[in-house]
């Protein structure tokens, strides 16, 4: 007799089997489907893994647990893990695994590696790259979004304020070498190299803000340095330093007068505007809310540990403006002018490339992704982004120039104390 070749069937094809079996009987089923009727018998067997399993699986191949009981707690202190936000490594679960090997009283377990990768494929688990460092959120979060949110579409509301007054500003933090954290490589290699200038922990801090319409403000630089370089900058960038590389009071008055000045209507100052920021120290002193207050301007201070939902920068256009920052440096590295020390060591990217690298990324943000972050964020709707406040003006209706300063309590309702607003600066180790 000619052999007949084995048929292989996916999960789902057997759980329809196995439903039209419940139907219509095995014996009926497998002659419907052409099977033999042991198979169906076998199936209706393997149901409750089967509905577990992804529908193109088509075997269980693969040993089974030796020690069931162990791998289940196993499964369950790393699902714990997870969902509090802490990385597992394999190295911890391999001394998990022989805690709970010697509390069972399992003499023959050694937990090495080889075990760890029949476990991470019997559950389900795999290594990951970590895709973003999760903030912790406070108790009471959900009421104070909506205490923000709230108190935000009121100050719109009542003092006529246009997308184009509504201003998000946020610091980030970047690095003058910026490497991928994974690359294509040959298999069994046991090191990786990645090729730097060196300086991927040296700081520096880029302040970012925008308006709800999507309009970009001139960015600003901060470097960790005590002299201003002596180089030539591109324009339409603020470049200042500081001993610490990171925003301040003083840093904050240069920031209200070099970049919040050339919002729209930001010199003569007749209209009112929203500024959402979070509750960064440097964010909430009296001397900076008045000068804010001064510029005819209320502020929204974004809770503390909700900055994820609640500003827009950091809900959509951080992350793309980092990727160009990435891809310029990387382009700098294949085909930029470089220049080494006299013991061969390649030099870090100039002050002025790296501005220059900023002004590319902030470019390359779409005015759609500014507007979809502040929408995300709830602070306006779509009414609030076809409004325009010059209609209001023009028919009469002032803006009130009288200066006076937000109610303390309210500031106070916005203000966390999970925050990280008492951030010292990068470390001493980034001086250049």
């Amino acid at each position: 007799m000619p052999k007949t070749r084995r048929q292989a069937y996916d999960a789902a094809y057997k759980l329809a089997a196995i439903d039209l079996a419940v139907e219509k009987g095995n014996r009926a089923a497998a002659q419907q489907i052409g099977v033999n009727e042991s198979m169906i018998r076998r199936w209706r067997k393997q149901r409750g893994e089967l509905v577990k399993c992804k529908k193109s699986t088509k075997a269980f191949r693969g040993c089974k647990a030796r020690w069931p009981q162990l791998e289940n707690e196993m499964e369950d202190w790393v699902n714990t893990q997870r969902a509090d936000g802490r990385g597992v490594s394999t190295v911890q679960l391999c001394l998990k695994a022989r805690t709970i090997a010697t509390r069972l009283k399992i003499d023959d377990f050694k937990g090495g590696q080889s075990w760890c990768c029949r476990f991470l494929r019997r559950k389900g688990l795999s290594l990951r790259a970590r895709t973003t460092l999760c903030q912790q959120l406070p108790p009471d979060f959900q009421e104070k979004m909506m205490s923000f949110r709230n108190y935000a579409q009121e100050q719109v509301a009542e003092n006529l304020i246009g997308p184009q007054n509504i201003i998000n500003m946020d610091e980030v933090p970047l690095t003058f070498d910026l490497p991928l954290t994974r690359t294509v490589n040959k298999k069994g290699e046991s090191s990786v190299a990645l090729k730097t200038t060196g300086h991927e922990k040296t700081h520096f801090t880029c302040v970012l803000s925008c308006t709800a319409s999507g309009e970009k403000l001139p960015p600003m630089v901060i470097f960790k340095r005590i002299t201003m370089p002596k180089e030539k900058f591109p324009k339409g960038i603020v470049v200042q330093v500081n001993k610490k590389g990171w925003m301040d009071e003083k840093m904050m008055d240069t920031w209200l007068t070099e970049c919040y000045g050339k919002r729209p209507g930001g010199f003569f100052r007749r209209t009112k505007a929203l500024l959402v920021m979070d509750s960064m120290r440097a964010h909430i002193t009296e001397k900076v809310k008045k000068s804010v207050t001064a510029t005819n301007s209320i502020i929204a201070i974004i809770p503390g540990g909700t900055t994820k939902y609640l500003q827009p920068l950091d809900i959509s256009v951080n992350r793309p403006f980092k990727v160009v920052m990435r891809d310029e440096w990387e382009r700098w590295m294949v085909d930029g002018e470089k220049s080494f020390t006299k013991t061969g060591r390649m030099r870090r990217a100039t002050f002025a490339d790296v501005c220059q690298w900023v002004l590319k990324a902030w470019d390359a943000v779409k005015k759609s992704t500014i507007i979809n972050g502040f929408r995300k964020a709830e602070i306006i709707t779509g009414a609030d982004d076809a409004t325009d406040n010059t209609t209001a003006t023009d028919s009469g209706a002032e803006s009130d120039t009288s200066g006076d300063s937000v109610p303390e309590a309210i500031l106070n309702l916005f203000i966390s104390d999970t925050e990280e607003s008492d951030f010292s600066g990068f470390s001493a180790s980034d001086v250049e």
